[in-house]
């Protein structure tokens, strides 16, 4: 995905930089030329000051992407994830688990899900940064209930994984 949006901003780094934050944030595009969250406009200097570039660079980066097929069926349709529970997980009694790993790995979701399964507790919340934007993936579990400190050496041996965090 961010070879072919790399391509329609190539030379235009500036814009690429509100690209990436749009998609970090959420944030859609509409025909009316305007920047979204959900339904709430955004207005080009706040998104502007947010990635240090001038406000009439978002209007420019807007008409690349309603100017391309390939953007704008991007960028018209991305969703807000919602509120993610990891910053407010231990005011709701949650528990968190965080996995780090050095590389390309499938199926740790899945095989951390069944250890937590198997020590039946239920996951609230899931999700894994793009390590494309942030260099490495960190997969964070939010759970139901606490999660056990004696879970750690077992997560921990799931294969590819370098890191382990409870909190």
């Amino acid at each position: 995905m961010w070879e072919k949006i790399k391509v329609n901003f190539q030379n235009r780094p500036s814009q690429m930089k509100i690209a990436r934050k749009m998609i970090e944030l959420g944030l859609r595009v509409d025909d009316d030329k305007s920047v979204y969250c959900g339904d709430l406009k955004i207005t080009d200097v706040y998104l502007a000051k947010t990635v240090d570039v001038d406000r009439r660079i978002v209007k420019f980066t807007i008409e690349t992407i309603l100017n391309s097929e390939y953007l704008s069926g991007i960028f018209k349709n991305i969703v807000p994830a919602g509120t993610l529970l990891k910053n407010i997980a231990k005011n709701l009694s949650l528990g968190v688990v965080e996995i780090e790993t050095d590389r390309d790995n499938y199926g740790i979701l899945a095989e951390a899900s069944r250890i937590l399964f198997l020590r039946k507790i239920n996951i609230r919340q899931a999700y894994a940064n793009d390590k494309d934007m942030d260099g490495f993936p960190i997969l964070t579990i939010i759970t139901e209930v606490p999660v056990p400190g004696d879970i750690f050496n077992e997560l921990l041996s799931i294969k590819g994984i370098t890191k382990v965090s409870i909190y």
